[in-house]
């Protein structure tokens, strides 16, 4: 079964990805070798979906409200 990369995968691919490997991981029905490529490959999911939701966030903290405290645009990007 080929993998897709994971600098291709959504936050939400890569979650349901991460979740299945640790539940694999957690059933202790895999061999040692295939746990280390589990782990390795779960480690590079979770480092995945921190910086997609850290990109969110700044995305979000950049969005700015008026007077009236509804969101009336977006600070520029090197702010």
């Amino acid at each position: 079964m080929t993998q897709t990369p994971v600098a291709e995968m959504s936050f939400e691919q890569a979650m349901q990805e991460l979740e299945t490997l640790v539940t694999q991981l957690e059933g202790s029905q895999v061999a040692l070798d295939d746990s280390i490529k589990l782990y390795e490959r779960g480690a590079e999911l979770k480092k995945h979906c921190e910086d997609k939701l850290k990109s969110a966030e700044e995305k979000v903290a950049k969005i700015t409200f008026g007077a009236d405290g509804k969101p009336n645009g977006l600070t520029a990007a090197d702010e």
